[in-house]
């Protein structure tokens, strides 16, 4: 049983039980084509990574680079406008319910449409830079206004009591209970603005990109570059997502300390 216990208490950590899930995955995926003999659209693992080695850094190279700076252009214009809301909402509450409507109206706009506009007007690259941006504003505008939303009342009156005003009770109680909250948005954003950046990069205009390679390998049935190349999207946006949760964590260790 404390073996058992131990083996569990392992799972419950959140990379232990995301390694434990990628290996899964990936033996079943070579269960699933082990017994193909030629398939023209589910390549084996062992097929996609000789193809990734046999591409190298000089196929990816010029062609992620690109799609992350369009993806980190999409991603600070997408917080920046999704945080300016919030604050705006955290100054004026009335305007509340106006914002936020704002914000699902932005998560309803399907991208495939509205790319094509962006990109008529503005150009191919502008197109990727602002599908990233808008796959971006509603997940940081919520998650900041429901974490301004968290601050205790307590804690909000025993400011006033005080002599705290208004702004010292922004300051001092809703801004740092609404920090964790938005790392937390800040985390999801990443992949979604590869994703918008991508989706742009498919819609033509563009030279080099990972959704131009993309487009490419399936017009020429290259399902190993195909794979091999999502795969590597979905490592950046994995690797992202580490990256701003391993900050978030050192900027506000008392939400840690919450939780437990």
């Amino acid at each position: 049983m404390p073996l058992l216990a131990r083996f569990r208490g392992a799972l419950a950590r959140p990379w232990v039980g995301g390694t434990v899930g990628i290996v899964l995955l990936l033996v079943l995926w070579w269960a699933m084509t082990a017994n193909l003999e030629n398939s023209t659209s589910f390549p084996s693992p062992v097929d996609v990574a000789r193809s990734a080695v046999q591409d190298g850094w000089s196929y990816y190279g010029p062609n992620v680079t690109p799609t992350l700076g369009r993806a980190v252009q999409g991603y600070l214009w997408g917080n920046l406008a999704g945080l300016a809301l919030a604050a705006v909402v955290l100054v004026v509450p009335r305007l509340e319910d106006v914002i936020t409507q704002l914000g699902v109206i932005s998560s309803c706009l399907p991208v495939v449409a509205i790319g094509p506009i962006v990109m008529v007007i503005f150009g191919g690259r502008a197109a990727a830079i602002f599908l990233g941006a808008l796959l971006v504003f509603f997940t940081t505008l919520v998650g900041a206004i429901l974490g301004m939303r968290s601050a205790s009342r307590s804690s909000l009156d025993l400011v006033a009591a005080y002599g705290g005003g208004r702004w010292t009770q922004i300051r001092k109680v809703q801004l740092m209970s609404a920090l964790p909250a938005i790392v937390t948005a800040l985390q999801v954003a990443v992949p979604a603005a590869l994703l918008g950046a991508v989706v742009g990069e498919y819609l033509g205009g563009i030279d080099s990109g990972i959704g131009v390679a993309l487009n490419a390998a399936q017009r020429q049935i290259q399902p190993d570059r195909v794979w091999a190349m999502s795969i590597l999207a979905g490592l950046i946006s994995l690797a992202g997502y580490g990256l701003v949760g391993a900050l978030g964590r050192l900027l506000t260790p008392w939400a840690k300390e919450r939780r437990a």
